[in-house]
């Protein structure tokens, strides 16, 4: 059980993580300083982490990589929105 509680709240740490960046890309629409490289390694991990999650019908790691591949994909999104607009 207490394994339990550590998991969950790792995974809701490192998973909201993401969010104050989202929000201050949005407000400043600027992410050029946000290493696509860190992106990339970080997407193909956390894929990899989702698929082991559900192979293992964990819902905690589950869950906890599918917010954060969703988070990731919208920090490169917004990423290249802003870039392009700018040029």
């Amino acid at each position: 059980m207490l394994w339990s509680i550590m998991g969950t709240i790792a995974a809701i740490c490192t998973t909201v993580g993401f969010i104050p960046q989202i929000i201050q890309g949005i407000k400043t629409r600027e992410l050029k300083d946000v290493s696509p490289i860190m992106l990339t390694l970080l997407l193909v991990g956390c894929s990899l982490w989702l698929a082991y999650g559900i192979h293992l019908r964990n819902p905690i790691i589950a869950l906890a990589n599918g917010f954060t591949v969703s988070f990731v994909l919208t920090i490169i999104f917004l990423r290249t929105l802003f870039n392009r607009n700018k040029k």
